[in-house]
């Protein structure tokens, strides 16, 4: 039987030049259909590249730590004093949880910064320790970054990065000038580079930062304690958690039944959460458009019916000059697969002009593509259309009697 199938598809391929404009309009479900499932292929795609990327910008293995005053806490009537973090529990985190690499303190105020005749009134005045660079991937491009003896002796020194240069109108070599933070004067020792944030984190704007040792920031001001922490390696976030989890609750003298007074978070469960949202999603949106394949079925076997119809006598012929039955089943079906697997092709060029489209249009798209995977899928689909719909057509002209077939006007 498969000798017969190079000739078989010539075959084909003849009787859909011949009847150009019935092919197109028969196949034009399936064109479609498979233009819009690796259309959406490749956006879900370009998204999800998108996200993973911002997510692995903004740091997969950190952990947040927090206080968190949960509707349980508050009921079981816990203070604000008691759900705050201290500096004892901060500074015994890291020696009682083995799976953190390193750790800062973040303290956070708003405060007027001035330089000169030029201020502004509400700047967000970060705390932190020096490891913060190594956890957040942030390098110092101009001067230094702060030293263990700018925390230890609480100097009044600050980093600043290049929007904070801009709003304040300080000159472009900065470092060694001084600025007024809340009052105080502070010297700045160091440029940090400006992390674009992406929408996914806050928006696609950079804002004014301004940042302190956190001891001086602790010694100006109590501001609000939460710990970003990194782990050692990906891998190991759930030993992580449960370390943080088992620290902190000793920590706060909290019994077996008492509710959490802090919160752990970790960036790769969001990450495991995306990646099965974008499945289910893809899932549904080919689902949707499956419904024109199914259509383009339809018309499929539709028109092979009035081919097996037209070609009656031809295939009476056939049959009277010895063809078996399975030789005329197998020809008419590589006719159907043959003009599902072209409207196929035409729908994965269809597809990728979409694609085209979809990534020019931006927001979070532009890293729209259609993968390899997509591409085999969409032949396999309209390859077994044409199995499921030409099927019935092609049993039909494989049972057709040669004296009645012949007879046929």
């Amino acid at each position: 039987m498969l000798r017969f199938l190079p000739q078989s598809i010539m075959l084909a391929l003849s009787q859909i030049w011949v009847n150009k404009g019935r092919a197109i309009l028969t196949s034009l479900g399936i064109i479609i259909g498979v233009a819009s499932v690796t259309a959406v292929i490749a956006g879900m795609t370009g998204l999800k590249t998108h996200v993973l990327d911002q997510f692995a910008d903004f740091g997969a293995n950190k952990v947040y730590v927090f206080p968190r005053n949960s509707r349980e806490a508050r009921e079981a009537g816990y203070s604000y004093h008691d759900i705050r973090m201290n500096m004892d529990e901060v500074d015994g985190m890291l020696d009682k949880c083995p799976s953190l690499a390193r750790l800062t303190p973040m303290g956070e105020f708003y405060t007027p910064v001035s330089y000169g005749e030029r201020s502004q009134s509400n700047v967000m005045v970060t705390g932190m320790r020096p490891d913060w660079h190594r956890i957040e991937g942030r390098s110092v491009i101009e001067g230094r970054e702060f030293l263990p003896i700018d925390e230890q002796a609480k100097r009044q020194v600050c980093i600043v990065n290049d929007k904070a240069i801009d709003e304040l109108r300080l000159p472009r070599t900065v470092v060694g000038e001084y600025l007024l933070v809340g009052g105080r004067r502070f010297q700045i020792v160091g440029v940090v580079e400006t992390k674009e944030v992406g929408a996914l984190f806050g928006g696609d704007r950079a804002e004014t930062e301004i940042f302190i040792p956190h001891s001086t920031a602790w010694k100006m001001r109590e501001p609000g304690l939460y710990v970003i922490a990194q782990t050692s390696s990906p891998d190991v976030t759930e030993e992580a958690r449960a370390e943080i989890e088992f620290f902190m609750r000793q920590a706060r003298g909290l019994h077996a039944d008492d509710p959490d007074t802090f919160g752990v978070e970790f960036i790769e469960q969001y990450v495991e959460q995306f990646k099965q949202m974008a499945k289910v999603m893809t899932g549904v949106a080919m689902g949707i458009v499956g419904v024109s394949l199914l259509v383009g079925g339809i018309g499929i076997m539709n028109i092979m019916l009035v081919s097996v119809s037209e070609r009656t006598r031809e295939i009476g012929l056939r049959k009277a000059v010895g063809a078996r039955p399975g030789v005329v089943l197998f020809q008419f079906l590589i006719e159907a697969i043959t003009l599902c697997c072209v409207g196929g092709a035409v729908g994965v060029l269809l597809g990728q002009g979409l694609t085209l489209l979809i990534s020019r249009g931006g927001g979070g798209l532009q890293d729209a593509y259609i993968p390899p995977w997509a591409i085999v899928m969409a032949f396999g689909f309209s390859a077994f259309v044409g199995v499921a719909f030409g099927m019935f057509p092609a049993i039909k002209a494989a049972r057709l009697d040669p004296i009645e077939a012949l007879r046929h006007e």
